[in-house]
């Protein structure tokens, strides 16, 4: 079967993509390998992206409604795992681990996975205490201690949401100043004002070990005054993301985030990437968004739609 273009993944970026190709009468699929609405779909109330009518609108709610879009746009969503691609005669081949699809063009929308701390035996406490989403496990750590490792929107984001269960948040960050955008600082400053000791920042310090054995029961903190062990029932890691762009094979940067150039535009003819796999992106949403809206425009120009 041959599309126009494919979109492989199906967050927001993707979706978008998608649905303006679909929109601009062009065969469109996407093959997206886990559930669609990527990363955001964790996050119970967006900051700066209101519902309609100017309420509070959801990650899975905003994923929701757009694939419904795509799908009424006329994507055909084709499921399956990206595992590379390659040029053509006929234009691009995805290989995907359901089987082999042709196109003539190919929007890489793969998104980023959550980095791992790194320390040894943290694979151990995944889903035992060590989790990446506060909205979805909140209520599990009511009246206990936890730890959020970063300093960016995702660590503050969810400090904020742990501010409403948990005992003390501990905030540990490597830095000296958070990096999260004003909106998210203030959300995240309301959350915890007037609560003392509901909040401990630990600046200059990175989480060292895990410890516990039918979970986590403690941390082991190194900064400025040595080690501390902190007392904690859950661990919230949000170092970064890890683009995934291995699959494709293109030239990345330092980061692993796929080149392009402006016009999203990679090395290999009629390929594209956008949102959190590509270098440069900005980490918003809106960002996500105005990549798939050039994506689709160079898309488009291209095909001479």
């Amino acid at each position: 079967m041959s599309f126009d273009v494919i979109v492989v993944g199906e967050g927001i970026a993707g979706l978008a993509a998608a649905r303006d190709c679909a929109r601009a009468g062009l065969r469109t699929g996407t093959v997206e390998q886990m559930m669609f609405g990527g990363l955001v779909t964790s996050i119970n109330e967006l900051i700066d992206w209101p519902g309609e009518g100017g309420e509070s609108c959801s990650g899975s709610d905003l994923a929701a409604n757009w694939i419904t879009e795509a799908a009424d746009a006329g994507v055909e969503s084709l499921g399956g795992q990206a595992t590379g691609l390659e040029a053509a005669d006929s234009g691009l081949l995805l290989h995907t681990d359901a089987g082999t699809h042709a196109a003539r063009c190919l929007i890489v929308a793969s998104g980023a996975a959550r980095r791992p701390l790194g320390i040894p035996g943290e694979h151990a406490y995944v889903d035992r205490g060590l989790s990446h989403c506060a909205d979805c496990d909140g209520p599990l750590v009511k009246g206990a201690d936890v730890v959020v490792v970063g300093g960016g929107d995702s660590a503050l984001q969810e400090a904020a949401v742990l501010a409403h269960y948990a005992r003390t948040v501990h905030v540990v960050h490597r830095g000296s100043a958070f990096r999260a955008r004003p909106a998210v600082r203030a959300v995240f400053e309301q959350a915890f004002a007037g609560r003392e000791g509901a909040l401990s920042i630990h600046w200059h310090s990175t989480v060292t070990a895990i410890e516990g054995e039918d979970g986590i029961e403690a941390v082991q903190v190194a900064g400025p005054g040595g080690i501390a062990r902190l007392q904690a029932r859950a661990v919230y890691p949000c170092v970064g993301l890890v683009p995934n762009s291995a699959w494709t094979g293109l030239p990345v940067d330092a980061a692993g985030a796929i080149r392009v150039d402006e016009r999203l535009a990679t090395p290999m003819p009629g390929v594209y990437a956008i949102g959190a796999v590509r270098a440069g992106h900005g980490g918003r949403l809106v960002d996500a968004v105005a990549d798939a809206a050039r994506a689709a425009g160079a898309v488009k120009e291209a095909l001479q739609c």
